[in-house]
């Protein structure tokens, strides 16, 4: 494969009525993604709103499916049989996903120059325009992880009387679909979703040997673009049920980078893909080219995620079955996005009750020094995972010190931190801000309940 351009290819799809297969591949390498709707009629959908406009989904599908061939540096990406909706608005957002999303990627292999590849072909005016979603009985459908992000948001949906629909995917990225969607039903026991919708996704890239077994193409791990991803497989359910509102809970903490690289200036974010600039850059994809009157916007993108915990002090029952681990789920205990949850969840919620859900002080494994370092800036960079600030991280130990607990961490905290001014820390992450795409008729009643988590907050948390 060396010595000529390598070729990120996307080939023909194959459906059936609950079945998306998409195959793509680089040069002679080839992968397969199936994806599996409980609730959509892909035939059906084809006839009600013909096959070019759902080919065009199909599409969106595949493309954002198939970027995570990034991680193999491709040089030029051929859409194949595709070919016709190769716009000038797919190829500005294609480019800066790929740059974006891969800023972590690039930064760990050293390599500040790689823009991801180029797209072969000149672009084109599809004659295909976007439909108009007739809306549904229930018009709101949000994504559930099952982690605290989507509670708090389930339950902003709930107290502000709008009614919703839930999202579960599944993904490659975390193990076998099944227990992931059974974790998932464990926390939707506790909502009042109307119905629950589920994708099963099976992958053969995430999951393959390629990078130890192709060195040659100088990758040391794979990624993936999770929620571009998400946000088009979630459209063929857009359609079938008539959502006009597809709603994730990516808050303000994520819209901030992990650092500034030298080498090339710019900031490099773990969590760009949930930022708000990702978010209105998709959401004007979708009602430009797909779906014309349907919006995608996080409920949470006002608040940090200091308020986040905070609101889930009334919520314990639920908050136990939550899970965030992304390597052995629930919880291994051992990864910063476990360190990091535990550090929020004993800050802001009844030490007793916490513990009962991770059975260990996280604070003493050693497994876990490096990732406190990097949360509390006292490394290059803070942890590549989703997670807040250096700030919120602080203002969380200082908050668990005054509760007494103990552990190597807190000792690196409590030597080598200045001191935290907790009054003037609350006031900056328990407001709500303006920087959000929340449509005004939905963000109104939100607001109302945010408002009251946060005077509840300083009432209750010590100053």
């Amino acid at each position: 494969m060396s010595g000529t351009p390598r070729t990120l290819w996307l080939g023909q799809h194959h459906r059936s009525k609950h079945q998306l297969r998409l195959s793509y591949g680089l040069d002679e390498l080839h992968f397969a993604s199936s994806y599996w709707y409980a609730d959509v009629d892909f035939l059906d959908l084809e006839k009600r709103h013909g096959r070019e406009l759902l080919e065009k989904i199909y599409f969106y599908i595949t493309a954002f499916e198939a970027n995570k061939l990034c991680s193999l540096r491709p040089d030029v990406l051929d859409l194949g049989p595709y070919r016709r909706f190769h716009t000038a608005a797919f190829a500005d957002l294609w480019r800066t996903v790929a740059h974006r999303v891969w800023g972590q990627w690039r930064y760990e292999h050293d390599d500040p120059h790689y823009a991801g590849p180029e797209i072969l072909g000149d672009t084109v005016t599809c004659d295909v325009g976007p439909l108009a979603v007739t809306p549904g009985s229930v018009q709101t459908l949000s994504f559930c992880g099952g982690g605290k992000d989507s509670l708090v948001a389930l339950r902003l949906l709930e107290g502000s009387g709008i009614a919703y629909d839930s999202f579960a995917y599944s993904s490659s990225i975390y193990g076998a679909s099944e227990p992931q969607h059974g974790l998932i039903d464990g926390l939707l026991k506790h909502a009042s979703a109307r119905h629950h919708r589920r994708l099963w996704t099976y992958d053969d890239f995430l999951d393959s040997p390629v990078a130890r077994l192709h060195p040659e193409l100088g990758s040391r791990y794979l990624l993936a673009a999770e929620t571009p991803s998400s946000v088009f497989a979630a459209l063929p359910l857009a359609l079938t049920h008539g959502y006009r509102n597809l709603v994730v809970g990516h808050e303000h903490s994520a819209d901030f980078s992990n650092l500034t690289w030298e080498r090339s200036g710019e900031e490099i974010n773990h969590q760009w893909g949930k930022s708000l600039q990702a978010e209105i850059l998709l959401a004007e994809q979708v009602r430009r080219e797909l779906l014309c009157n349907v919006d995608y916007f996080s409920l949470l993108k006002p608040i940090y995620d200091s308020l986040i915990f905070a609101l889930l002090a009334d919520d314990l029952p639920a908050v136990a079955s939550t899970h965030s681990c992304n390597i052995q789920k629930p919880w291994c205990r051992r990864c910063p996005k476990c360190a990091y949850v535990w550090l929020g969840y004993m800050a802001y919620l009844p030490v007793a009750e916490v513990s009962a859900m991770f059975g260990e002080n996280l604070l003493d494994l050693p497994e876990n020094q490096l990732a406190f370092r990097r949360m509390l800036g006292l490394e290059e960079h803070t942890p590549f995972e989703c997670i807040g600030t250096v700030g919120e991280s602080r203002l969380a130990f200082e908050l668990c010190r005054r509760k007494g607990l103990k552990g190597k961490a807190m000792d690196v905290f409590e030597a080598e931190v200045p001191a935290v001014d907790v009054a003037a820390s609350l006031e900056r992450y328990l407001q709500i801000g303006s920087s959000h795409a929340i449509p005004p008729s939905i963000f109104a009643p939100v607001r109302r309940l945010m408002e009251a988590g946060v005077a509840r907050a300083r009432r209750e948390l010590p100053c």
